[in-house]
């Protein structure tokens, strides 16, 4: 009898330690699922674009250079910005309280030594796009230990490093910058930009001699950049890696291929996420789809050699300025003469130059046309959404009195989002006594971010919606559904593979308590959160009731 019962304790004993086992390991897995990390999804990213000269100065020792020390004209001098600045805001967590998850800067390869006056007043090439040496950085952005640190700081705060690349053309010719030989550039007529031929086959402007990306015919090294590397005892090995890349690829020496690998190698040494590719029209587009090429081989290797470095699966982005491309346009860009479509000759995204004139209109035209055009005619697709950039001199908003409404068009709306630097603080577009586009490229205003309270809340309302959509892909990426058009209430949606989001997105809400339907987006007595505001509610009846001082909320779901 005793015997039995101790048997039977026994078998109460055991399934009592399964039980608890099993409650532990399915807690373990809830658990897991509740703190599952939001995954990158590039087609939802919040991009942030800035001027690495005008930005932020962490290194005064690297302010003058070459001998750069004349007149230039207002805003078109090197202002001292660099890359050690960006790694100060990154170490101060600026980009992450803004909710960027993509840092794309200017240029920052070595440009032309002197400057030049193109009718706007004399400038050197403190913007980054007059190159003279594609595989060296300009002193006056920093070095390449600072841009490898820049990557691995970036990286170790979830955020992806977007470099800037140019294949058109090279810098000026100054009386110290010689021009490339003949084999590698043209430098005239100039672009009439009427057809396919003269956009592409032409420079620019006068003095920017233009890559002859078209040409098949091989060429040598140029005289000049030979003398440089050799003075600076690094010959031998960029001839070599020059002797690798060309055998490994079988391409000819012709001068896009060279260019190609020297961009390339920028992903193979630092491990750079991804390139927005300048002035993109103005070459064959096969010259793209070869890039395309090249940076995949090349961010794979990368991977390969660097695996504890690996972010995730996502393959190496790309961004064209095609400039004047509209996302109303589908996938292809109208030459007069000629379509092209970029999206097949290696872009998985394009800057869409429409979205200032479509964010005019209100919220339900604006959210459902991309919604629509992204998820149909641009599936697979993405765009790149800006309301104010370095070379558009007809901003959403140029004198800076709707920084609120630019934020919330902006980082709401379907697509990429560019935030571009000062947006989140009204940083003035207007600069009395620039000429042309400086007046779009002033220092950025950290001193309005520390004392000016209107700055100040401009810009907390940047950070909430900028964290709200970095958390949430289904804000940039998912589908738009509107739940109502007064006041105006929306769904997103998103699912890939096993991972889906939903959030609702309310806007012009009464101030203090409101109802806001949310349909069957939410499950009833669900808990949700108005990342807006901070306050939590319940699903009842598909509708929740939020109680905030501001006509905004945000609704996640509180797993």
């Amino acid at each position: 009898m005793i015997n039995r019962k101790i048997l039977v304790s026994l078998c109460v004993l055991l399934a009592t330690t399964l039980t608890v086992a099993q409650t532990k390991k399915q807690s373990k897995a809830n658990s897991k699922v509740k703190t599952e990390k939001t995954p990158f999804v590039w087609e939802g990213a919040n991009l942030y674009f800035l001027m690495t000269d005008r930005f932020n100065n962490g290194d005064k020792s690297n302010d003058v250079n070459y001998s750069r020390n004349k007149t230039a004209g207002k805003l078109r001098g090197f202002e001292g910005g660099d890359l050690k600045g960006i790694i100060q805001k990154l170490d101060e967590g600026y980009f992450t309280k803004l909710g960027i998850n993509v840092i794309w800067f200017t240029p920052v390869v070595e440009q032309i030594h002197d400057g030049v006056d193109e009718g706007t007043g004399f400038s050197y090439g403190f913007h980054g796009y007059w190159t003279r040496d594609w595989t060296a950085l300009d002193p006056n952005f920093g070095t390449k230990k600072d841009l490898a640190e820049l990557v691995k700081k970036a990286h170790a705060k979830g955020i992806r490093i977007m470099l800037d690349g140019v294949i058109n053309h090279t810098g000026p010719v100054t009386p110290v910058d010689s021009v490339w030989p003949e084999g590698w550039v043209r430098t005239e007529p100039k672009c009439q930009y009427s057809n396919f031929e003269n956009t592409t086959a032409c420079t620019l402007v006068a003095n920017l001699p233009d890559v002859k990306t078209e040409s098949k015919v091989a060429v040598e090294l140029p005289p000049f950049l030979i003398e440089k590397w050799k003075a600076e005892g690094r010959y031998e090995k960029e001839v070599a890696s020059l002797d690798d890349f060309f055998k490994r690829t079988g391409y000819p020496r012709t001068p896009k291929y060279y260019i190609i690998k020297w961009l390339t190698d920028y992903i193979t040494e630092f491990g750079i996420d991804g390139y927005r590719a300048d002035t993109v029209k103005h070459t064959d587009e096969s010259v793209w789809a070869d890039f395309k090429t090249e940076c995949d081989f090349a961010f794979a290797d990368w991977k390969k050699k660097n695996p504890t470095q690996v972010l995730d699966n996502n393959p190496f982005y790309t961004i064209a300025e095609v400039y004047n491309y509209n996302i109303s346009s589908g996938q292809l860009f109208d030459f007069g003469d000629k379509k092209v479509n970029y999206y097949e000759n290696g872009f998985t995204a394009m800057i869409n130059f429409e979205f200032k004139s479509d964010a005019q209109k209100d919220y339900s035209t604006l959210f459902s046309k991309y919604s629509d055009l992204l998820n149909n005619q641009l599936k697979g697709h993405s765009v790149l959404n800006y309301l104010s950039s370095h070379d558009d001199g007809g901003p959403f908003d140029g004198k800076r009195t709707k920084s609120i409404e630019t934020g919330t068009k902006l980082l709401l709306s379907p697509g990429i989002s560019q935030v571009y630097y000062g947006d989140e603080s009204a940083r003035s577009l207007v600069i009395e006594g620039t000429q042309g586009d400086a007046t779009l490229r002033s220092l950025m205003n950290w001193n309005d971010l520390k004392t000016n309270p209107e700055t100040q809340k401009v810009l907390l309302h940047w950070q909430k919606l900028g964290q709200f959509r970095r958390n949430h892909p289904a804000v940039g990426a998912g589908v738009n559904t509107e739940i109502s058009s007064k006041p105006y209430v929306c769904s997103r949606a998103f699912t890939r593979g096993n991972y889906s989001d939903t959030v609702v997105i309310g806007l012009d809400l009464v101030i203090g308590k409101k109802e806001i339907p949310v349909g069957s987006t939410f499950k009833e007595g669900a808990k949700v959160k108005d990342a807006y505001s901070g306050k939590l509610a319940t699903v009842l009846n598909g509708k929740v009731n939020v109680d905030s001082e501001f006509d905004i909320v945000l609704l996640e779901l509180i797993k």
